[in-house]
């Protein structure tokens, strides 16, 4: 799937499946009126996302920061999907920088984004990524937000790949010092909806959402922890507050879907995956019949990334590939390995599909591949070399805000390789692509950099 169809004319969409009136929400008043995201950015397209606290319109308007053109568009604001609306501007003009306004609710919010380059074009590309953000407890400090979005606005990415838990809908933000408001487990529409809310309205992620575009996915803590797909009865909820509150918008027949891709120039392309709404339970053994990725989705992650003539080919997973989470008896990540690192027999984890994906894009010739996770609370960057003459890497970052995980052993059945490991620290990751190699960094939130590592492809 690529995201939205070039040439598709301006078109308002609306973010709920069905028209709900908006209970009131625990989480209201606490920010700014109107809230405005851009995402899902391709070559010509982007997905504009507002909300205002009641019926309205919002206006928005691109121009590029340098040159005449632009485009413009109204979003509709109803009681649908908690006072959120969507809009697709398309007819952009590749690997430039706009800046946007957006007028409503008596406020107006400024803020820019750049285009992807033509497919062909061998541009420079640089991007962010993490996630985790509030877990544990760790929500929004009264003392000015979620300092670590304020850092990484100042690096001026192309994009930021936010990797699930974007919420923590399961757990209460009821520590001193945490802005009031969320302190409640969510299991109503209203609830989730408040939950996304509290975090959009801070100030320092809105900073970031002002200073570049967003691609982002969801994880378990948007429902409940570890949920395993269909099994959850709360995961319809979850996943339609999260379809109203991001700038995605899933194929008109398909609607709820959240695996896509898109491509950033000649050097990167970039394949998000749902490791959630399709998966086997957890508790199930590992086997041939069990899924993180359901059949659809596997089939179209393994004829994408074998099709694609980008450089890089990304694949962001948020679940680790190598580092086993959950309790054994219930893995949550890809991994079967114990905490020693060495493969079980009879595990619950995915890795019989993990390895015949990789066993598939092997064959296929794939090359130049990395993993881009979150979910463990710690920075890593691992070399994987699971069958002679071929590796990959797998670089994971996180929390933006959350209770610390640590650095463990990895999965023997990668034969694996960290490179650095590091814990302790809130953190995020960059990533550069230039034609001769690419390069990743991690940063922790005042900034300072705890880890580089530069790698040449493999022509």
């Amino acid at each position: 799937m690529g995201r939205c169809a070039p040439g598709a004319p301006v078109q308002v969409l609306a973010a709920a499946l069905v028209l709900v009136a908006l209970a009131p929400g625990p989480a209201g008043g606490t920010g700014p009126s109107l809230l405005v995201t851009i995402g899902d950015v391709t070559a010509t397209t982007a997905v504009v996302w507002a909300r205002l606290p009641a019926p309205g319109e919002v206006a928005v308007s691109l121009k590029p920061a340098a040159g005449e053109g632009g485009a413009r568009g109204t979003l509709e604001i109803t009681r649908r999907a908690d006072f959120t609306g969507k809009l697709v501007l398309s007819g952009l003009t590749p690997a430039t920088r706009y800046a946007w306004q957006a007028r409503g609710g008596g406020e107006t919010v400024a803020g820019e984004f750049v285009t992807a380059p033509a497919a062909d074009a061998r541009a420079r590309v640089r991007f962010l990524w993490s996630g985790d953000l509030g877990g544990g407890g760790f929500c929004r400090p009264m003392d000015g937000g979620y300092r670590i979005f304020r850092t990484m606005a100042l690096t001026r990415p192309d994009f930021f790949l936010f990797v699930g838990d974007t919420i923590y809908a399961d757990i209460k933000c009821d520590r001193p010092g945490v802005v009031p408001g969320a302190d409640f487990v969510a299991t109503r529409l209203d609830q989730y909806r408040a939950r996304h809310r509290y975090q959009r309205e801070d100030p320092a992620l809105q900073e970031l959402l002002r200073a570049t575009s967003v691609d982002a996915i969801w994880d378990d803590h948007e429902v409940r922890n570890d949920f395993s797909g269909p099994t959850e009865p709360l995961m319809p909820t979850g996943r339609r507050a999260f379809l109203e509150y991001w700038p995605i918008v899933p194929p008109g027949d398909e609607p709820t879907r959240l695996y896509r891709k898109f491509r950033w120039g000649r050097l990167l392309e970039v394949f998000i995956l749902d490791t959630r709404q399709y998966r086997s339970p957890n508790a199930a053994p590992d086997g041939p019949g069990k899924t993180m990725l359901g059949a659809a989705q596997r089939r179209w992650l393994v004829d994408s990334v074998s099709a694609s003539t980008a450089t890089w080919k990304v694949v962001v997973s948020s679940v680790p590939l190598s580092i086993p989470t959950g309790s054994p008896a219930r893995r949550d990540s890809w991994s079967n390995a114990s905490v020693y690192g060495t493969p079980q027999e009879g595990g619950t984890g995915f890795a019989v599909e993990r390895d015949a994906l990789l066993r598939q894009l092997r064959e296929r010739g794939v090359k130049n591949l990395v993993f881009v996770v979150a979910d463990v609370h710690h920075a890593e960057i691992i070399r994987h070399h699971p069958a002679p003459g071929w590796s990959f890497h797998e670089f994971v970052a996180g929390p933006l805000s959350a209770r610390f995980g640590r650095p463990r052993p990895l999965d023997e059945g990668l034969n694996p390789r960290s490179l650095f490991a590091r814990s302790g620290v809130n953190n995020f990751g960059e990533v550069t692509l230039e034609p001769a190699h690419l390069t990743v960094r991690l940063y922790d939130e005042e900034g300072a950099v705890l880890f580089t590592h530069t790698i040449k492809p493999d022509e």
